[in-house]
């Protein structure tokens, strides 16, 4: 059962005309309305009291075996639904189904208030009167948190760090020369404002270099589990407001994130790499240093980038290249392996050395 109650905290029944408002889908004409919509669930184990979604053409066949008593798809679908299924339409069925879920199961919701037991919070530190502080946390001097603002188990908020209204810091998690906005989320085990990795080579050895920046967070950014952020060298290490980062990514000190971002997970950002408004990475891919990355590019899984990408540009491959590029090469290959060798290419008689 999806959203199981020992672990999700949700809500309803709804009727079903609510549950249509909620994901912005038509309600058919003879629909009833006040019709209760228990809970969601998969398009292959939802009953008749449950709302589901179809989102890809792939699924139409287990369409016509559902006992959903709702489902969200495009309107061309709608065709191969059973007859007692009510067609909830809309043009995007997933962004239509996170809303329902977010209906049935809402996020953020502001924790108890209050210090627990165990937990150390300086007494030079500010925190709104409710923030919760979980056993084991620690808040460092002069630390200030806003309100409604969850800081997880054993999580560490460092000297002077200010964090916004309605932020979750998850448990293990660490905070240091850092400014959040509000409505954060940073997943356990995260270290966001640690130093980075500068050294310069002496005649003794490396010497590190003082990291004297900070790691500059906009409002509704969501970090990852163990996901690593580090603070600025000589500048600040930016994340614009609204940006994704999935779990395990590494960004390196004095890079800079725009609007509404997302990094898949083990993506590694070396340092000074600007990512323009609305960039999307796939897992695994890498930048080198100092590149920039233009508005709305799509770097794919895996890729390498070794120099700057145009806005709008798809690239994927390491070293990465624009996508036609890199199809045009792998098919020249196939062609060039697929080739019949010739003599000379094998070793024709009589021309070995001794």
């Amino acid at each position: 059962m999806l959203g199981d109650r020992r672990f999700f905290s949700g809500r309803g029944p709804f009727p079903l005309a609510a549950v249509a408002q909620a994901a912005g889908a038509s309600l058919p004409p003879g629909a009833d309305p006040e019709r209760l919509i228990r809970r969601p669930e998969p398009l292959e184990s939802a009953g008749p009291d449950c709302v589901t979604f179809l989102e890809s053409a792939r699924y139409a066949s287990m369409l016509g075996q559902s006992r959903a008593g709702a489902c969200l798809m495009r309107p061309q679908d709608s065709a191969k639904a059973p007859e007692a299924m009510v067609v909830l339409a809309c043009d995007q069925p997933m962004l239509a189904w996170a809303r329902v879920l977010a209906l049935f199961f809402p996020e953020g919701s502001p924790g108890p208030g209050g210090v627990a037991p165990g937990a150390v919070v300086h007494e030079d530190a500010f925190l709104a009167a409710s923030v919760t502080v979980s056993p084991g946390a620690v808040i460092g001097p002069r630390a200030m948190i806003g309100a409604g603002t969850v800081i997880g188990p054993n999580a560490v908020i460092g000297e002077g760090v200010v964090i916004g209204e309605a932020c979750s810091i998850g448990a293990g998690a660490s905070v240091s020369h850092a400014i959040l906005g509000d409505r954060v989320s940073i997943g356990p085990g995260a270290r966001i404002g640690q130093p980075g990795f500068g050294f310069v080579p002496g005649p003794r050895g490396f010497v590190p270099v003082p990291q004297l920046g900070r790691v500059l967070i906009g409002d509704d950014v969501d970090i990852g589990a163990n996901t690593t952020i580090d603070r600025g060298s000589a500048g600040d290490t930016i994340i614009g407001a609204g940006t994704r980062i999935d779990n395990l990514v590494q960004i390196a000190h004095n890079c800079r994130l725009g609007r509404l971002c997302a990094l898949a997970g083990q993506v590694g950002l070396s340092g000074s790499t600007i990512l323009e408004d609305g960039v999307m990475m796939g897992g695994q891919a890498g930048s080198a240093g100092h590149l920039r990355v233009g508005a709305r590019a799509r770097i794919g899984a895996q890729a390498g980038l070794i120099g700057d990408v145009p806005p709008g540009a798809d690239y994927l491959g390491s070293p990465a290249m624009p996508i036609r590029e890199l199809w045009r090469a792998v098919a020249a290959l196939k062609r060039l392996a697929a080739r019949p060798e010739r003599p000379a290419e094998r070793g024709a008689p009589g021309t070995d050395k001794a």
